[in-house]
């Protein structure tokens, strides 16, 4: 399907609109493929690019989008408009607008005549997991992650790192990619963590270095500090535009976090050695938390485990 072109043009092009989704939009007229876009760093919107590709082409073509075209007036006008415009005769489109403001797309594109057809993937959805957790409980998509040995150990005695020099990197990667990370006190106090992404690509800058603490913490240590109730400031960070937000803190703030159910997905890198002795990466929680979309990958010697609390 064309879609599967729009979702690789998305992710090819992912964070380029930041905040906004990465969209991506394939104009396809008689078999062929006539425009192409996603979202850019000014605001277009992926449809209104890939319309303009195709020019006349676009009429009595079909477009291939991975989210419902918005039906408000935003930095663009409605794309829904643009595509009525444009004589577009058919519209797919992957993932349901959670937006509020700009949702309606479907029904409006409808009421003009477009022959409209839902697809729901899911990878459409998980490409803005982060947004869409934003825009629609108002908080962070916050992301546990740990590096842990096969027995569930977050320290192996006797040496510095749990994880691979590859994971490591991939943690730098993943810090590159979100608006904040944090740790909680404890590990804040014994490691005094910089928490920044080194020797990587930095296309937004680096991310907010946070610590949830309580109590006293170490003179000189650069890190922002979050006081208070951890759902308050969790949507204190949001209004602030912290749209995902990684945790690397040890097992105390992992559960405290999972208690809360605010935690959206979950990454172990799971190192090949029996620690033997250690914390665990989660401590006691009062009920399980089921997770979905389990997938594994090696990450040089280690295995990256990632799987959902709650599914974008």
């Amino acid at each position: 399907m064309t879609i599967s072109r729009a979702l690789d043009l998305a992710r090819a092009a992912h964070g380029r609109a930041h905040p906004k989704p990465t969209v991506g939009a394939v104009v396809v007229r008689d078999g062929e493929i006539v425009g192409e876009g996603v979202t850019e760093h000014d605001g277009r919107h992926a449809e209104v690019v890939a319309l303009a590709a195709a020019d006349d082409r676009a009429r009595g073509a079909t477009l291939y989008v991975t989210l419902e075209p918005c039906a408000h007036h935003g930095t663009t006008p409605p794309c829904s408009d643009a595509i009525v415009a444009a004589g577009v005769e058919r519209v797919v489109f992957a993932a349901r607008d959670p937006n509020p403001e700009a949702q309606g797309g479907e029904d409006r594109l409808r009421a003009a005549g477009v022959d409209v057809e839902f697809v729901d993937w899911f990878e459409a959805r998980a490409l803005n997991e982060a947004w869409r957790t934003w825009v629609t409980k108002r908080r962070p998509f916050v992301v546990y992650k740990a590096a842990v040995t096969i027995d569930g150990r977050v320290v192996v005695p006797g040496r510095r790192w749990v994880s691979s020099e590859q994971s490591r990197r991939a943690v730098h990667e993943l810090r590159a990619e979100v608006d904040a990370v944090a740790v909680g006190g404890g590990t804040a106090r014994a490691d005094r963590p910089r928490l920044d992404a080194r020797e990587v690509e930095t296309p937004h800058g680096q991310p907010r270095r946070l610590v949830f603490a309580h109590g006293p913490l170490p003179d000189g240590l650069d890190l922002e500090r979050r006081a208070g109730p951890l759902l308050d400031e969790l949507h204190a960070l949001a209004a602030e535009g912290v749209q995902s937000l990684l945790l690397e803190g040890g097992p105390t703030l992992a559960t405290a976090f999972l208690a809360e159910d605010l935690v959206d997905k979950v990454l172990l890198f799971v190192a090949p050695v029996v620690g033997g002795a250690g914390p665990t990466a989660v401590a006691a929680l009062p009920s399980p938390r089921a997770l979905t979309r389990l997938a594994a990958k090696p990450v040089g010697e280690d295995v990256l485990l990632e799987a959902y609390v709650h599914e974008p």
